[in-house]
């Protein structure tokens, strides 16, 4: 569908090239989404890249790179007078071992030395619940919003997250809007005191209110993904530009491998066109679009380009070595080797979210291996818990927790076969918009049919007994491993805890599950076996 989307927008993108007839003000936008927690360089499959590896250029981003190019692109726009933003669409958090050890407390103190003017809050924000915001807050002096939320209700939060905001650029008032994915409350721990609101609803009382105010220009920064933006764009009066998040989505105004042009043009309720951007994830890009606004606050004119910031950005000294001081105590363990691998094992986001893939084989295989003595005959693993590829060869403890960043723990119940069955169709209900929810497994295999209706999609299941492979029983009750996080029904899992029966939901992390099975397997040889197949 997003494809579709794109192809049937793209052409709008060529009204970017007009000359702006008038142009009263220009405000240049620089913007990151989804770091997730890439504080160092990454390599192409977006884990964490060696500091050899780095030195010899064949690795990406990292905030040092970041760095570089925010401060660069600043210095010389404000040398020359212009006027100049810096923002992040959210999901700083989560998605490496900075993370997993200082908790949001890196993150935030390298925004804070780059100097961001504003953050939306993104759905991984609230993985360690509510309170767990408190490191980012506490750390950043720029505002941080999500205009679809109620916090009122939550003490950690109450007072700390806005709803809108004006910057102040140059005498120039700038508004801000914001809203988060609803989809947080399943995929996330946001607490049962944050109230979440629709976002189209949210935007436009922000964006009236702004407008009642005298703001003319508002920039919407969202973190709901950009098939919903594209939906706000076309719902929401008065949204002058889109900044978004959340689907890690690569526009580009140039480069044919693209996921969709750089500016995305979509037309407004009132007939204006509204500019969406977005850059990728893994801070391996970095936006800068160019928005001229006429005397009235409407866009004029827009353009700009996704900068991939590779080997040709050197990165920011002082920066570079606070990574550095603050990773030493991170690399020791995790520069253990715990295996190697014979090939690239594939855990990309666009294929482990909708299809069968590599990396789900070896995590799927790995839970299932682990408590297959306990009479468990199937494993289900959701396709967004995988948040990385593996290159071939060595393989280190720092990459395992790369691709499983969330400190789950595995968690054994028995279900159903008629609950087995529901928890597959969850897992193939939103395929289309990229969900993470889509099941890896390991002891069944089943096929799915794409173009019929949610809830509808699974066309057969069979669970592999003991070297036989027999068809689901809708009445049998079958012993299945997931990991905690889906087991307590996230990723829409709620069968998993309404039914779940005789469940344990502490055992091992499944990042030591994964890492002991690479070792007791090594060198292991990534593979897929068409256990997850689809049929028209």
């Amino acid at each position: 569908m997003l494809a579709r989307i794109l192809g049937s927008t793209a052409i709008l993108a060529g009204l970017s090239l007009a000359a702006p007839v008038t142009a009263e003000t220009t405000l240049h936008i620089l913007h990151i989404n989804d770091l997730h927690s890439r504080i160092q360089p990454i390599t192409g499959s977006g884990s964490t890249c060696s500091a050899e590896n780095d030195a010899a250029g064949e690795c990406f981003g990292g905030v040092a790179r970041v760095a570089t190019a925010i401060n660069t692109l600043r210095d010389e726009l404000q040398a020359a007078g212009e006027n100049v933003i810096v923002l992040d669409a959210g999901d700083q958090y989560q998605g490496s071992l900075f993370f997993t050890t200082y908790r949001g407390a890196a993150e935030a103190e390298f925004m804070e030395a780059i100097g961001f003017d504003a953050m939306a809050l993104g759905n991984h924000e609230f993985n360690n619940g509510p309170e767990g915001l408190l490191p980012l807050l506490d750390g950043v002096s720029f505002p941080v919003v999500a205009g679809n939320l109620d916090v009122s209700a939550d003490p950690s939060l109450n007072g700390r997250v806005g709803d809108t905001l004006v910057l102040d650029v140059n005498g120039m008032q700038v508004g801000i809007v914001s809203a988060v994915t609803l989809d947080t409350l399943e995929i996330s721990s946001p607490g049962p005191d944050v109230v979440f609101q629709p976002e189209i609803e949210a935007l436009q009382a922000d964006v009236d209110a702004l407008t009642a105010q005298g703001v003319g220009m508002i920039i919407a920064l969202t973190h709901v993904g950009l098939p919903d933006d594209i939906r706000i764009a076309e719902a929401v009066t008065g949204i002058d530009v889109i900044v978004g998040g959340h689907s890690h989505t690569y526009l580009s105004a140039t480069d044919p491998d693209r996921d969709g042009p750089y500016p995305l043009w979509v037309n407004a309720p009132d007939g204006a066109m509204v500019p969406i951007v977005q850059a990728g994830a893994y801070s391996r890009y970095l936006g800068h679009l160019t928005v001229t606004f006429d005397d009235a606050g409407a866009v004029i004119f827009a353009d700009g380009n996704t900068m991939l910031l590779d080997a040709s950005v050197v990165p920011d000294e002082a920066i570079a070595a606070r990574i550095t001081e603050l990773g030493g105590e991170i690399e020791v363990a995790m520069a253990v080797p715990v295996g190697e691998t014979t090939d690239h094992v594939e855990g990309d986001r666009s294929v482990c979210r909708a299809m069968e893939c590599s990396m789900g084989n070896l995590v799927a295989d790995a839970m299932l291996d682990r408590v297959r003595e306990q009479g468990i005959q199937i494993a289900i693993a959701n396709g967004g818990g995988l948040r990385a590829s593996i290159d071939a060869g060595e393989v280190t403890m720092g990459e395992v927790f790369t691709v499983l960043p969330f400190q789950n723990a595995l968690a054994t119940f028995q279900l159903t076969g008629a609950d087995v069955l529901a928890a597959l169709e969850n897992g193939v209900s939103q395929v289309e918009e990229g969900a993470g929810r889509f099941p890896q497994v390991s002891g069944l295999r089943f096929t799915w049919t794409p173009t019929a209706e949610p809830g509808a999609r699974v066309a057969s299941v069979e669970v592999d007994m003991g070297g036989t492979w027999e068809a689901l029983d809708p009445a049998a009750t079958y012993g299945v491993v997931s990991n905690n996080f889906m087991r307590a029904g996230g990723d829409g899992y709620a069968v998993f805890a309404e039914s779940g029966m005789n469940a344990y939901d502490f055992g091992p992390g499944l990042e030591e599950v994964v890492a002991t099975y690479l070792g007791q397997n090594s060198p292991y040889a990534p593979y897929t076996d068409g256990r997850i197949a689809t049929t028209q």
